[in-house]
């Protein structure tokens, strides 16, 4: 049993993105005893189980993991925000730290006759609105900070009424005195102007300051028109503090967000969704889950499914689904919404993120598991892609490689199962092209390779792929297809200006097939690439390096291969050789072959 839990958590670390996010360790019951935040998720979660823990309590922490969930977010400070909310969502018994019942602070304004500002970190209290929870504590300083710059607000805690204002119950205090507050308690500020400072100041935390600025600068330019200079002047202060304010705060109105979330990305047999419920602006719960596909069910039915099943199943009262596009949904008083731009984007793209890790993630697990199906699947890829008529189960990619002509050689990989066999390579050198001529000289390997296998009755490869463009797959065709009658596809992979490999082509005439540089297939084509590159220059450095090694000693009469090894041997080059002393070749292949071999090297030399 303990070796299937070894197993199962290196699996997962295995497959774990290089990503910020939350993690929350399971024990064997399934409960969730630990949850954290890392910038990385692999490095950070890799980190308990790949050294010592000098900690006792996390070694108990570790040895008690029977299961790893994870959720991507996009920056760390979301991570931390997620882990707070699942922290109070679960209690986990793990989290020490958290263990006294802190929240991330948020900014209150109560609902008072004359309201207050201030930080808290309780969000129970009904007669307030809260903004937050912000996770970076500088951020919500300085808001605070700057409504003490805009508005004299009150800053005592009494709780003040109209009939307490009006039938004096109230004393200024020392705020009033050093001209932080204007007196709204004894009736020296109207309430009507202390609550328009209070809206200016949420608007402010609903990030809605664009809005409030253009206001600001009409009625600065309307003080002015009358004359009532002073007042323009404070206003310009205050619309200068709001200009200067660069930072942007992490804040979700808690009115404004109780939303559903949907995304879905689906493959051949399956269908990946993702659901993300948020409540006062935090995601309380992220769910990846996945349907096998029975029919030809179209992404649009799948998700209504998805989401039908999964408000069931966490009870869920929001009445506005975020989705990636329109869907019906027999329920009512149900805002639909497929957003452009803002917050419910930003959540959108969060879910979109996850749903694409969860695919990932699944895929690799599965090839992993069973690596012939890693294969079937990249190869129904390029019958796909290509529109072959049978499975690539053979591939063949040929490269040339010279200098100016000299050693030209040419090399051909195979690849079965999308796999290296190196038995089958093969090495050509061009015997019938003088001079640089790589269309001539890829002809010839073609030529002289399937004209082989032709008569030898060899099965052919159902994919021929050229280390080039349109040119070098003409070529090709010209040698398969028109003299050796030959039908066998022909693809074309083109380089861009930096040798990186840029599209792929297929077809007569050739058409540009589009690959995502992040998929397996893109990897598995810049693979061939590479290797038939690297096969065929290699060979044309062995060729070239026996050449200038061996010239000058092939020259030299009564010295055969094996006395050329012994001196290459010993000495290790040519040059070598000529520097060296009678005595010390004489040493190496006698006295009278020694004077030989030091008369013709200082002769050519």
């Amino acid at each position: 049993m303990e070796q299937s839990r070894e197993e199962h958590i290196k699996s997962i670390l295995q497959r774990l993105p290089e990503a910020p996010g939350s993690y929350q360790y399971f024990d064997s019951s399934g409960i969730v005893i630990y949850v954290g935040k890392a910038k990385n998720l692999k490095r950070r979660v890799s980190s308990y189980f790949n050294r010592e823990h000098d900690s006792r309590k996390t070694a108990i922490l570790v040895s008690k993991i029977a299961d790893i969930h994870y959720t991507v977010v996009k920056s760390e400070a979301e991570a931390l925000l997620l882990e707070n909310q699942l922290i109070k969502k679960f209690q986990p018994r793990y989290n020490v730290l958290l263990k006294d019942g802190k929240s991330y602070p948020s900014i209150a304004v109560t609902r008072e006759y004359l309201p207050r500002i201030f930080k808290t970190r309780q969000r129970d209290r009904k007669g307030a609105d809260y903004f937050g929870p912000y996770s970076h504590i500088p951020t919500l300083n300085g808001l605070l900070e700057l409504f003490k710059q805009l508005y004299p607000l009150r800053r005592c805690h009494q709780p003040m009424t109209r009939e307490g204002v009006e039938q004096g119950k109230y004393k200024l205090c020392l705020e009033y005195h050093m001209k932080n507050c204007l007196g709204p308690c004894v009736g020296l500020q109207s309430q009507q102007e202390y609550l328009s400072y209070i809206e200016a100041a949420k608007r402010i935390l609903k990030g809605d300051t664009a809005a409030l600025r253009r206001e600001m600068l009409e009625e600065m330019k309307r003080l002015a028109e009358e004359m009532r200079f002073e007042e323009a002047q404070v206003l310009k202060q205050r619309y200068d503090l709001i200009t200067s304010h660069q930072e942007k705060s992490q804040v979700i109105t808690s009115s404004t967000h109780n939303i559903d979330v949907f995304n879905i990305d689906t493959d051949e047999k399956i269908a990946y969704i993702n659901y993300l419920h948020v409540v006062e602006g935090a995601i309380t719960q992220a769910f990846t889950f996945e349907y096998r596909k029975k029919l030809d069910e179209e992404p649009d039915e799948l998700l209504v499914r998805g989401i039908m099943d999964m408000r069931d199943r966490w009870s869920s009262q929001a009445k506005e689904i975020v989705v990636p596009f329109h869907v019906e949904l027999p329920l009512n008083e149900l805002i639909i919404t497929v957003p452009n731009r803002g917050d419910k984007r930003h959540l959108l793209e969060l879910s979109e993120l996850n749903v694409r890790q969860y695919k990932l993630d699944r895929l690799k697990q599965a090839d992993k598991l069973n690596p012939e199906q890693k294969a079937v699947r990249l190869m129904k890829e390029i019958q796909e892609h290509l529109q072959l008529p049978t499975l690539p189960y053979t591939i063949e990619c040929f490269d040339n490689s010279n200098i100016s002509g000299t050693d030209a050689v040419a090399g051909c990989v195979v690849f079965k199962k999308c796999k290296p066999s190196k038995d089958d390579y093969r090495k050509y050198n061009i015997k019938t092209v003088v001079g640089p001529d790589d269309y001539a000289s890829m002809k010839e390997v073609v030529r002289r390779r399937y004209s082989r296998m032709k008569d030898e009755g060899t099965p052919l490869p159902d994919l021929i792929i050229t280390d080039g463009g349109t040119g070098q797959m003409n070529v090709v065709r010209a040698v398969v297809e028109g003299e050796l009658g030959l039908n066998i596809p022909i693809a074309g992979l083109a380089k861009d200006d930096r040798h990186r490999t840029h599209q792929l082509l297929i077809g007569n005439p050739p058409m540009a097939v589009q690959l995502k540089q992040d998929s397996a297939l893109f990897h598995l084509l810049t693979r061939i690439q590479d290797e038939v590159h690297r096969f065929a220059i290699t060979f044309h450095r062995d060729k070239r390096s026996k050449r200038q090694l061996h010239s000058e000693l092939d020259s030299i009469n009564g010295i055969g291969a094996k006395t050329k090894e012994k001196l290459l041997r010993a000495f290790k080059s040519v040059k070598r050789i000529r520097e060296a002393r009678l005595d010390e070749v004489a040493s190496v292949i006698g006295e009278s072959k020694a004077k030989t071999v030091k008369e013709v090297l200082q002769q050519g030399g």
